[in-house]
């Protein structure tokens, strides 16, 4: 599954750079199946910790082709959490594709394992009878350092509720756990893969040369 993890993120890189040059992107060298995804672009800024530039994806099982060429460039230019990425800012890029499997429905809100799961929420809320939702890839909550209660109260907040949370919320909370098959690239080994599979290393058009 690594090489094709590997291909799904090439292919991520390829449908941005295309998008750049106008172009079509090079066919995927991954076999198509349907399963939920999603496309995380991070920048490394002098030196430090990747930041996040965009991530979305679906919770619904897509064509793999279709989905990762779709998100790929919603989670680059769309993400209204960030401003567009811009051709300028691709050397300082990895990107991580991510499939989402074992969708389980858990028994109360602290029934998953960080760093093993990924989390879907459901409540309603109590102010307004909004029902709300929002979701955690598996890997956030230990990036971020977080216990169980602290992961949910956020994802709560991620999914528009403002009010004071309760036990009983939280214990009205529907909770659905997944996990994942990760793979994350740099531009730098996307670099180096084209030229070895391709004998050249992709080019944008009209992008200007950095100064620095």
């Amino acid at each position: 599954m690594v090489s094709a993890n590997r291909e799904m993120a090439v292919y991520c890189f390829d449908t941005l750079v295309a998008h750049y040059n106008s172009e079509q992107a090079p066919s995927p060298a991954f076999d198509e199946g349907e399963h939920p995804l999603f496309v995380t672009w991070k920048k490394m800024v002098n030196g430090g910790e990747p930041r996040l530039r965009g991530c979305i994806g679906t919770l619904e099982a897509r064509r793999l082709i279709n989905g990762f060429r779709d998100y790929a460039l919603t989670s680059a230019l769309k993400d209204r959490r960030f401003p567009p990425i811009q051709p300028k800012e691709l050397p300082s890029l990895e990107c991580t594709v991510s499939i989402l499997t074992d969708y389980e429905i858990a028994n109360n809100y602290l029934d998953w394992e960080i760093g093993k799961h990924g989390l879907i929420i459901e409540f309603v809320d109590p102010n307004n009878n909004a029902r709300r939702s929002a979701t955690y890839l598996p890997e956030v909550a230990a990036h971020e350092g977080w216990t169980k209660l602290e992961a949910i109260e956020s994802l709560m907040r991620k999914a528009g509720y403002g009010g004071h949370i309760t036990e009983s919320l939280l214990k009205s909370i529907r909770l659905t756990r997944y996990q994942s098959t990760i793979f994350t690239m740099t531009y730098g080994d996307y670099v180096s893969y084209v030229k070895a599979t391709r004998g050249a290393a992709p080019t944008i058009t009209g992008a200007k040369p950095s100064n620095h």
